[in-house]
């Protein structure tokens, strides 16, 4: 004869364990919330690049990107801050109270014609 099996007490959800969201998927994440931010990357630019510090659900997050040149540099950094701390709120459920959004390099929008080389027609 078997003897029954006793089912486990039911443990709340909040109390069965972590999620724990790894550094480098936050990073993820607000890269390409970044590239989502940009309204006109510029020409042959990389993409963004993003490096983040977790401290329990707080993230910190900073973004490197290369603009076009001439831009709204101001914009675009605002748009990026607010991207980047809207997807990592909603994707990782992490607060997001800085994003630190650094220039590396400014692009031409277009190429210029060589010096001597005007194109006009006469």
């Amino acid at each position: 004869m078997s003897t029954p099996r006793s089912t486990p007490p039911r443990v709340p959800p909040a109390e069965r364990g972590a999620t724990r969201i790894a550094d480098r998927v936050v990073a993820k994440i607000a890269a390409r919330a970044a590239r989502e931010a940009l309204t006109r990357p510029a020409p042959d630019a990389a993409p963004p690049h993003a490096s983040v510090t977790v401290h329990h659900d707080i993230a910190r997050v900073r973004v490197v990107l290369e603009l076009p040149y001439p831009c709204d540099l101001a914009a675009q950094c605002a748009a990026v801050r607010r991207q980047v701390a809207l997807r990592v709120e909603e994707y990782a459920e992490m607060a997001v109270p800085e994003v630190d959004v650094d220039i590396e390099h400014l692009r031409p929008a277009r190429a210029r014609p060589a010096a001597g080389r005007d194109r006009r027609l006469r």
